[in-house]
């Protein structure tokens, strides 16, 4: 079987959002977190429990992505945005 790219799902303090998937996609996330359970040894991770460690992933693996926060002063990375504001420089 092939090595899957998450690993185990760590209990964090979660932030609640709603968001709309396609089938296809919640589908897919039902089976990923089916064969990721059987890899960990562990029950099938519910599919939005996914969600986040994938993002996660994706977003340390996107090279633009990094290249970018380096470029971004240290507390522009971590000011909370508003709804509505744009950021100037």
């Amino acid at each position: 079987m092939a090595k899957l790219k998450l690993g185990t799902i760590l209990d964090d303090r979660p932030v609640r959002l709603a968001i709309e998937l396609p089938a296809a996609i919640h589908r897919d996330l039902v089976a990923y977190g089916n064969a990721l359970g059987r890899e960990t040894g562990q029950s099938a991770v519910e599919p939005a429990k996914l969600i986040a460690p994938m993002l996660a992933r994706f977003m340390a693996t996107d090279r633009a992505f990094a290249k970018l926060r380096r470029s971004e002063p240290t507390e522009a990375r971590h000011a909370p945005q508003r709804a509505g504001s744009e950021k100037t420089t």
